[in-house]
């Protein structure tokens, strides 16, 4: 039985439109809203959910007043911070309108409206026939005339992928570029506990900060300007300031970024044995070199904050996912799964009268696992490169010239990501570089991954990049062949990047600009591997359907809904206030922490050094009726057996009347796997308590304004 596929206790990331089908057991949960409500984009509470590309939030006042985590903020923050002004440790509070800041210039806020299946108009632009690369233009080619048709000023549409092609669907949303800083607490709480509470329980996090939606006297999305007015939702988020207790229903609406449930239990064995080991290598390796640097010079310390904060993140759950598929037997699992798959598929015949045409299906399975086997070969290769990718000059270098060269075609011909549309979003990543690069140290890191680059085998390398390293074979010619590089390039000047950015592909190829005569001489080889990929991707999208086809098949003979691995829309999924056991002898883990857990963690040393008026008021349980009654106490953090994902961080927790109980932020420890094999026994999330964020706002940072803007009593 496909564990995957079914909802074993509260598994499943829901389509809106999936949700009516499961009303019997969200009632029996204790849903008190029709189901059918949640089904309409444009009413509460769904309009009131958002995304910020990347996290999740939800408007909370009539004024565009968002709310979402601390973490998720924290690109605001560091934009905005500086060595003599970190707000990222002092925390920031905007009393008025005026007050408040720019967020850093690729923040979005979007606005689903819209969701509609174009699966047909996909696959009727693929014809019999056509080869991998082919597909792969047919279907891009079909997406981007999809899009392009139903984009307006100020909403982005896009063609999301569900189950590697087997459905495609259109989501057209709002798209708001004015986003600006309202309030975070400082450091001290909205990352108390830092990275050594980072997926752990008992937690004890006030991972919690708002934002503000702006847009044009005219009510139409515009980019950041002074005279900008705040943006008015239709609907906004009811608080409920008395939250919830143990064995209540709770849902979250939001949108997790990326599972593997669907995932081969060959491409699982990848991840254990290759990837996720690797990744904790590299990421180790560069995060030392960024925290070296920034000891040594305080304003390299805030620029790669945000970045140093998503290492950390990102280590940690590699390494739990290490521990987790060890202990939960989960490739174990994935390999019954197939086997049982397998089996089925063997005894299903439409010759027999039978729906399901057995023999092809299991062709295509087979075909799939041969494809996944073949790309292993070249997993170092692709790695390296997308590491070079990543890095600031590289990157930047890159968008100019690719950017020349796709204002030569069509619109629809330009690669997505460089079409007319995708403009501002360069526009504005070039402004915010200077604000999260030292050129200093990324020339370090580009040194590092060149290393890598020089141990692949012969036939995996670029030979562009190979002729401008002649000779460069050892770490100290290499670090004096970069050096001369970013010597002879003014790309570290935004507004040198910026003029680039409208200068033609002769302009570009002229240029006597260290990195941008690099990058053009590059872009052949970047190019011909980036027609590999696609054609890769070609085959992929004839097999993965075939698979997801077979599965859904399987499920459907056992009456089993099925459900599609999170690809960063909009999902629902719910549950229950509840703890967990960490291992089958356990008494289990109380779903609450309290504040005086807090006293007893600090230590006056961060991440542990809580601030002193917050431990005073514990102290003297001045906790201004927030407090549970069923507790005695102030809760900060509860778990969940919700099914969530990154992505999901910043999602609202609503109660059964579809109220504002908390946020969404984390999950434990024993539960990071479950992105492979959902585990309903361990897999909790955490979430930081609507009374404790609302206690921390009135009692120790006065942001009583935005309690009233909320409609929330300062004290209830």
């Amino acid at each position: 039985m496909l564990a995957a596929t079914s909802a074993s206790a509260d598994e499943g990331m829901w389509q809106p439109s999936q949700l009516p089908a499961l009303s019997s057991t969200l009632k029996a949960r204790g849903l008190a809203l029709d189901p059918n409500t949640l089904t309409n984009l444009t009413s509460y509470p769904m309009d009131a959910i958002v995304s910020l590309g990347g996290c999740t939030a939800s408007f909370v006042s009539p004024d565009g007043l968002i709310v979402t985590n601390h973490h998720c903020a924290y690109g605001a923050l560091q934009y905005n911070s500086t060595p003599q002004q970190n707000r990222i440790d002092d925390g920031f509070l905007a009393h008025t309108f005026d007050e408040e800041l720019r967020a850093e210039p690729t923040q979005r806020v979007y606005v689903t409206e819209q969701i509609s299946d174009v699966t047909p108009r996909i696959n009727e632009a693929v014809k019999p026939g056509m080869d991998a690369y082919a597909r792969y233009v047919a279907i891009d080619q079909a997406r981007k005339s999809i899009v392009q048709g139903c984009e307006q000023p100020g909403y982005r549409c896009d063609v999301y992928t569900f189950g590697g092609g087997y459905r495609y669907q259109l989501v057209k949303q709002r798209e708001i570029q004015d986003v600006r800083l309202v309030y975070a607490p400082p450091r001290s709480i909205g990352k108390f506990g830092g990275d050594i509470d980072n997926w752990v329980w008992p937690r004890h996090t006030g991972d919690f900060s708002f934002l503000r939606a702006y847009v044009a006297k005219d009510g139409s999305a515009a980019p950041y300007a002074k005279d900008n007015v705040p943006y008015r939702p239709t609907h906004w988020l009811t608080l409920n300031p008395k939250g919830v207790e143990a064995g209540d229903f709770v849902m979250v609406a939001g949108y997790p970024g990326h599972t593997d449930r669907y995932r081969l239990a060959s491409e699982l064995q990848n991840a254990i044995d290759w990837y996720y080991p690797t990744m904790i290598a590299l990421l180790t390796d560069e995060l030392g070199m960024i925290e070296a640097a920034g000891q040594s010079n305080p304003d390299v310390a805030v620029k790669y904050a945000a970045t140093v904060a998503s290492y950390k993140n990102a280590l940690k759950n590699f390494q739990g996912n290490l521990d987790g598929l060890a202990h939960s037997r989960a490739l174990e699992t994935k390999r019954t799964q197939e086997a049982a798959l397998d089996k089925w598929l063997s005894h299903q015949s439409m010759s027999d009268g039978g729906k399901v045409n057995g023999a092809a299906l299991a062709t295509g399975v087979q075909r799939l696992r041969k494809l996944v086997d073949d790309q292993t070969l070249l997993r170092e290769r692709d790695l390296v490169v997308s590491q070079l990718a990543r890095g600031g000059m590289f990157h930047a270098a890159y968008q100019i010239v690719r950017l020349a060269q796709e204002k030569q075609k069509s619109n629809l011909d330009r690669e997505d990501g460089y079409q007319q549309r995708d403009e501002v979003r360069i526009l504005n990543a070039q402004q915010r570089l200077e604000r999260q690069m030292d050129p200093a140290l990324d020339r370090q890191l580009v040194v590092y991954v060149l290393e890598r680059y020089l141990k692949l085998p012969a036939d995996q390398r670029l030979p562009a990049l190979d002729t401008w390293l002649a000779g460069a074979n050892d770490a100290a010619a290499l670090e004096r062949r970069v050096a001369a590089l970013y010597a002879g390039s003014k790309l570290a000047d935004t507004a040198t990047r910026v003029k680039w950015l409208d200068a033609t592909d002769e302009q570009v190829r002229a240029s006597d600009d260290a990195w941008l005569k690099l990058m053009v001489a590059l872009m052949p080889d970047l190019l011909a591997l980036e027609r590999h990929d696609k054609t890769v991707a070609g085959e992929f999208a004839s097999l993965r359907p075939r698979y997801m086809a077979a599965v859904t098949a399987f499920a459907s003979a056992q009456g089993k809904p099925v459900y599609f691995d999170a690809n960063g829309s909009l999902r629902v999924t719910f549950g229950t206030v509840q703890g967990y056991a960490r291992h089958d002898d356990d008494v289990g883990e109380a779903p609450f922490t309290t504040a005086e857990g807090i006293v007893r963690k600090n230590t006056g040393t961060a991440p542990f050094d809580a601030p002193p008026a917050e431990l005073k008021a514990i102290e003297d349980k001045a906790y201004d009726g927030y407090a549970s009654p069923t507790l005695g106490t102030l809760p900060v953090n509860f778990l969940a057996d919700l099914d969530i994902t990154g992505g999901n961080s910043g999602s609202p927790v609503l109660d059964k009347d579809g109220h504002l109980v908390g946020l969404a932020f984390d999950g434990v420890w024993e539960g990071v796997s479950s992105g492979w094999v959902f585990d309903p026994e361990r897999t909790r999330s955490i979430q930081v308590d609507v009374r404790y964020m609302l206690w921390v706002m009135h009692r120790l940072d006065h942001a009583d304004t935005l309690l009233k803007e909320m409609s929330v009593p300062a004290e209830p």
